[in-house]
Formats: C-alpha cells, structure tokens, sequence
C-alpha cells in the first residue's frame, strides 16, 4: 500500500493524505460521524485526471474505493478503511451559460455552491433542502427539494455528465452519447462511474416566499390531513413538506415554547410574490399558526435555512420509504411515533412527488417511483454516542410502524443507511433488472460498490 500511495502522489495534481500525515483526520471525516473509518489514503482530486489515475491504481491494487463529493452520505458510503477515497471537493466550479440557461457543474460542488453562482442570473437547479448537501449524490439518487413540483427531480434538468468509468476512461452521457449510461446515471447512485462534470438546464427562481410555519402537535392530524388534500391540487409553483419540530431558541419562536415538540409545514412558493398569500392561505387555515418564519426570500436563503441544525459531526441513522397514498392509518402512526422525536435535530419529513415530477415517466430514467405521491423519511440525528442505541430504536420502530401503510416496498436511496442494502432492488423499483444490465456493461466486475450497490447482470462485459 505504500508504493501505491507514493505511486499516486507523483502521479495527481490534487492532495494525497495518508494515515501518516498531518490533516488525516481532518480528511477522513464524513458529514455523519457515526463512521469513524480509516483509508489508506484519502485523494483530494484537482481534475478530472486526478479521479482516473485513483480508479486505476485502486483497481489494479485490489482495494476498496469509496467516493465523496459532498460528504453527505448518510450510510457513509464517502469512506471506507483501508481502501481509497476519492475527494471531490476541491472540483467545485460551477460555470453558468445565461444565454442557453444553463450550468456545467463540477462532481464536489455543494447545492450552496450551485446557489451561489445561478442565483445572480435568476436561475436555479431544482432539488434540495440543505445547502451543504453535495449536487453528485443528490442528483444520482433523484434529487428531492422544494422545487420538485414546479421543476420535476434534480435528474429531470441533467442534459449531460462526464463520467469517469471504472475501466479508468472519461465518457461523456448525454440523451445522444452513451445514452443507457446517461439513463442509469439518473436515479441509479453512484454504481456507474465517478461524474467529474454535470450539466444542467437552469430553471428561472429568484426570490421565493417560504419557511417553516409551526402548529401545535396537538393539531397534527388536522395539519396532515389538509397537507395531503392541498399538496395535490395545488399550483405546482408550491413546493411544501411536513415535519415534526422541536422549537429551538430563535427570535420569532415564543420564549416559553422552546423546547416543545410542534408539527411544521415548510412552504417555497417560486410563484409570483403577490399570489403568495392567496396560495398560502389554505395551510394557514388547517390549523393555527404558533410560529413562524415565512417570507420573501432568496432561494439559496430557503436552501441553507437549516443548516445549523445538522451541522458536520452529528450522529445519523435514518429510514426511508415511497407511499402511493398517505392513508387515516397511516397519519395515525405518524403522529403515535412523531410524539416521540427525540432530539431537535431529527425528523420525519414527508417530501411531496407530483407535478413536474409525475409527468416523466417511470423507465424514461432509472429513477422508478413516479406513480408514488409521497417520500417519507425518519431521520435520527443527534450530537452524542451515548445516546445512539435509543435513537436508533426511535427510527426503527417508527420506519416498522409506517411501512405496512407505504402500499409498497422500495424507498429512496439518498435517504438510506448503512443496513438498507438488501433493499437495493426495492428500491431502484421496477427499473432494477435494466440497471443491472447498464452496470454489468460498465463496471462487470463492480469497482464501484461502496453505495446502494446494484449487482451487475450474468454476462456482462465492458463497452
């Protein structure tokens, strides 16, 4: 393993940090700290070029590869011990074309970095919630976010990515260009290559009106139930999710309410900004509003909103699941384990899928549940170790209660933790036996299986 890493470091422009330097810890660390492991070597990649001779030389050496672009995977799937890991945050460029609307996107680039160089052209790519959140993971797996219903999944704005293959060569995918790749890349992980470049087609959004509005816990089946009849038929401008929310010490939260367990819904209407209070209005109606912060802001303000409250370093474990419908049973069991939130920082957000997203269909990308209209996730999140075995229990117990109401079996990968793996095929839906086909074709002997991992086909070979 020594050789192998001196071999790298005269090899790559970027950074190669090893047990034995200074910074490896710093290096090693993932946004979820329940995965303390240890790489051989951790390989700050400058280019593109840098992420094709760490391919080669892991391959060639026999040694697990692990992928981080923005370091957010919950299963941990950006580390690995004693192998490699391919860092990709110092390839964050992002270079806008106002003319054609659009932005070339490099594979370490956060949804923040995304934010920061579109927002001074009106413009946005549609899909997540939190800033730091990396683009590449966000947009293999799908892509959530307040701009689903307007703008579809992050994957539907995609119109090309260079791709890094496990063989050590970059190909570019696109509608016209290694079109199964191109179709796998979207909504099947990160099981194909290594995507050193994206590029998307750019929505207009500038200013949006949003931000959480806090009802009392006492009036979540109302708050619930009038969220699943208005999310349905809403204008599709309307992006909004459900969550339960431990108040934190801010300035628009009632001193005496910090500290108590509320249910939020959490609007972005992208919308012109004088129908905001018209479109806005049934959710105020379901219930009264305790608190708020909803207002006109910039949308990369709504996207880093809560930042702080899942800062780098925090204790993940979360479940997921798809439903068809978000039944009175369901709701009911909702509320039994919602109760129980344990930590301010964890949740259970209930993401909307329709609109935009509902009209590609279900094998046009590898994403496959679109007939689904919602994507729960239980996500546990707290600061101390100690304090692990009942969180995780509190995610468990709520993910069993739920299930048997989801009305079917897979969920979405980006919500996933580290034991969900046997539910690879579930999860990629009905689109499973086609990725297993575009996988055996480019990475048969699966260099690329520390993710949601897709077993390549019988048979196949390279292209």
């Amino acid at each position: 393993m020594r050789k192998l890493i001196e071999k790298l470091s005269g090899t790559v422009r970027g950074t190669v940090t090893a047990a034995a330097d200074p910074g490896y810890d710093e290096a090693r660390a993932v946004y979820n700290a329940m995965h303390d492991r240890r790489p051989a070597a951790v390989v700050s990649c400058a280019d593109a070029a840098d992420v094709m001779a760490t391919i080669t030389a892991a391959r060639e050496a026999g040694v697990d590869l692990a992928v981080r672009g923005g370091g957010h995977s919950v299963p941990g799937f950006g580390t690995v011990d004693d192998g490699l890991v391919i860092d990709l945050a110092r390839m964050n460029n992002v270079h806008v074309d106002p003319g054609k609307k659009t932005a070339r996107v490099g594979g370490g680039a956060t949804l923040g970095d995304v934010d920061h160089a579109t927002y001074p052209f009106g413009l946005a790519v549609p899909g997540g919630i939190i800033s730091t959140t990396g683009i590449a993971g966000l947009s293999l797996g799908g892509g959530l976010g307040y701009l689903t219903r307007r703008a579809g999944l992050t994957i539907d704005s995609l119109v090309s990515a260079d791709v890094v293959l496990a063989d050590g060569r970059q190909v570019t995918a696109s509608h016209y260009q290694n079109e199964d790749l191109f179709w796998a890349l979207r909504g099947g992980g990160g099981n194909f290559g290594v995507v050193s470049c994206f590029e998307f087609q750019l929505h207009e959004a500038g200013g949006v009106v949003g931000g959480p509005l806090f009802y009392e816990f006492g009036d979540a089946k109302a708050v619930l139930q009038g969220y699943r009849e208005y999310i349905a038929e809403a204008p599709e401008e309307l992006g909004c999710f459900f969550g339960w929310q431990i108040a934190p010490p801010l300035p628009f939260i009632p001193e005496d309410r910090a500290g108590d367990l509320f249910c939020v819904l959490v609007p972005c209407w992208s919308g012109p900004h004088d129908d905001a209070g018209r479109v806005l209005k049934p959710l105020r109606d379901i219930a009264e509003v305790k608190a708020e912060y909803c207002m006109r802001m910039p949308l990369p303000a709504l996207n880093s909103l809560f930042d702080d409250a899942v800062p780098k370093g925090m204790q993940h474990y979360w479940k997921a699941d798809f439903i068809k419908e978000l039944t009175d049973d369901a709701i009911a069991a909702h509320i039994a384990h919602g109760r129980h939130t344990p930590h301010v920082s964890s949740s259970m957000h209930l993401h909307p899928i329709n609109g935009a997203a509902q009209r590609v269909g279900a094998d046009e990308t590898a994403f496959g549940h679109r007939d689904k209209t919602f994507s729960p996730v239980i996500a546990g999140i707290w600061d101390d170790p100690a304090d692990s075995e009942a969180n995780i229990k509190w995610v468990r117990d709520y993910y069993d209660a739920i299930h048997p109401h989801s009305g079917c079996d897979g969920g979405y990968i980006n919500f996933m933790s580290d034991d969900d793996g046997h539910r690879a095929a579930a999860n990629f839906g009905g689109n499973y036996a086609r990725l297993a086909e575009v996988k055996a074709a480019y990475d048969p002997d699966n260099v690329f299986h520390v993710n949601q991992n897709i077993e390549p086909a019988k048979g196949g070979s390279h292209v």
